[in-house]
């Protein structure tokens, strides 16, 4: 099965480097390019591609704005948006992950990861860049106050340790062999605690770990 994707950047250069990755792999095809946001959105809503990469800041619309047109709450049939930019800013990852982004991604961060993303935002899972999520984990739990959110069942223990296995940006396979558990339990727990929560990723899931404080602004010993 080929994964579409639309690249969106105001830099026809970058949109270039992007794509030579990205169609260098056997499964991933890129069906369109738009060079600011509201092109981008046109053109997702009619070619509704597998997945969009989005550049923060672009004309008209940034890749916020983008992001919460095509992902956000409230869009009944929303896309799956992964923003790629070169500004590490707090500010712009969370405002992008709020927005229902499925991933977000440092341009400078490889083109290993870059792939890793789409093909997580394609099977309806998320990926965003280690560096990020530690940085984020520091900075979040220390200043921001809970917002609520309660799941709508208790989480056990065992899920919790997931959560927080998750939210410090660790894989299916790292939670599996942290937790002594098989991969297969660990998608079934993730799905479970997606539901308990509301949230439609694991990215939704460790927004809620970091607003409310269920991790702590350092990793355990074990990552």
């Amino acid at each position: 099965m080929t994964i579409k994707v639309l690249l969106a950047d105001d830099q026809a250069m970058v949109r270039g480097g992007l794509r030579i990755i990205l169609e260098d792999q056997p499964d991933i095809d890129v069906v369109a390019e738009a060079s600011d946001g509201v092109e981008a959105i046109d053109l997702a809503r009619r070619l509704r591609p597998d997945v969009c990469l989005v550049d923060i800041r672009m004309p008209r619309l940034d890749g916020i704005e983008v992001t919460r047109a095509l992902a956000g709450p409230g869009v009944p049939d929303p896309l799956r948006v992964v923003v790629v930019t070169t500004f590490d800013l707090d500010e712009y990852v969370y405002g992008a992950l709020r927005g229902g982004a499925a991933g977000f991604i440092l341009k400078d961060a490889g083109p290993v990861l870059l792939v890793e993303a789409v093909r997580a935002a394609s099977a309806g899972d998320a990926l965003v860049s280690p560096s990020v999520t530690t940085r984020l984990l520091r900075r979040l739990t220390a200043t921001a106050a809970p917002s609520g959110g309660r799941p709508t069942q208790a989480l056990s223990e065992r899920e919790l340790e997931v959560v927080r296995a998750l939210a410090y940006g660790r894989t299916n396979q790292e939670i599996a062999a942290d937790l002594f558990i098989s991969l297969s339990t660990v998608k079934s727990h993730l799905s479970g605690i997606q539901a308990k929560l509301g949230v439609r990723n694991r990215v939704g899931i460790a927004a809620w770990a970091w607003e409310n404080h269920i991790v702590r602004g350092r990793q355990s010993s074990s990552g």
